[in-house]
């Protein structure tokens, strides 16, 4: 079961980058000025990113829970 918790420390690691790239994507929108409509279309196309970055996240944080519970 020690791998579980491995695997889910990397899964969990995977999320929390993607969360990053999201946050650095939605500061480079707001950086470069752009207007109402561009941006709600550039930060809905970083909503899917972010929703998949947080499952991944929380897959991870899951099974690095199970690792521990069954060890």
């Amino acid at each position: 079961m020690e791998s579980l918790i491995w695997i889910g420390a990397l899964f969990a690691l995977v999320g929390v980058v993607g969360l990053g790239w999201c946050i650095l994507i939605a500061w480079k929108a707001r950086r470069e000025g752009l207007d109402d409509e561009a941006m709600k279309v550039r930060l809905q196309k970083v909503v899917a990113m972010n929703l998949g970055a947080l499952a991944v996240s929380s897959i991870g944080l899951m099974m690095v829970i199970l690792g521990i519970f069954f060890s």
